[in-house]
């Protein structure tokens, strides 16, 4: 009981935030999260450990939401724009015109990504701003390394012509 509190306590804001980046409000994410968890604490005796515990624990995350979104209107999706993916952009402190620049690429991202259908939001979530690996992120999915590859290459050519005319990029509008 004490190790899973202690893993509940190391796990708990990661799986808030990607469970609010896959496109779930705040109360449902918190709900979501809590059933994550329950959902852990009833599977622990089939972990049979060939992924890590929080690949693991993303992959049930994932699940619970799908099932949550899945009970939602198709245009309801939505993807917080409290999380900030690109804070790390930088590592010196940006002027005024950088953080305007920011902040307008941040606000871009968060609503590009809102319109992705959730098959190819999900791998851009876990492998570019979750950071996890390509075979983390392919388990977590329940899919094969090339067709995880396949879906987080139509993602990101699909968040490129998104962003292009939001960012006023060259050939993009």
């Amino acid at each position: 009981m004490k190790a899973f509190e202690e893993l509940v306590m190391r796990h708990a804001d990661g799986v808030y935030v990607v469970l609010r980046r896959f496109g779930l409000d705040d109360d449902e994410a918190r709900d979501v999260a809590q059933e994550t968890f329950l959902r852990a604490w009833r599977g622990l005796p089939r972990f049979e450990g060939r992924a890590r515990f929080f690949t693991w624990l993303y992959r049930i995350a994932y699940n619970e939401a799908q099932r949550r979104l899945s009970k939602r209107p198709p245009a309801g999706a939505v993807v917080s724009t409290e999380d900030r993916p690109l804070d790390d952009l930088a590592a010196d402190a940006p002027g005024p015109d950088e953080e305007v620049e920011r902040e307008e690429l941040r606000d871009a991202l968060a609503a590009a990504l809102r319109e992705l259908p959730v098959d190819l939001r999900a791998p851009v979530v876990l492998r570019d701003v979750e950071g996890l690996s390509t075979r983390e992120a392919a388990s977590v999915l329940d899919l094969g390394e090339g067709a995880f590859k396949s879906r987080l290459h139509r993602g990101r050519m699909a968040l490129r012509r998104l962003l292009g005319p939001r960012l006023s990029l060259p050939g993009f509008g």
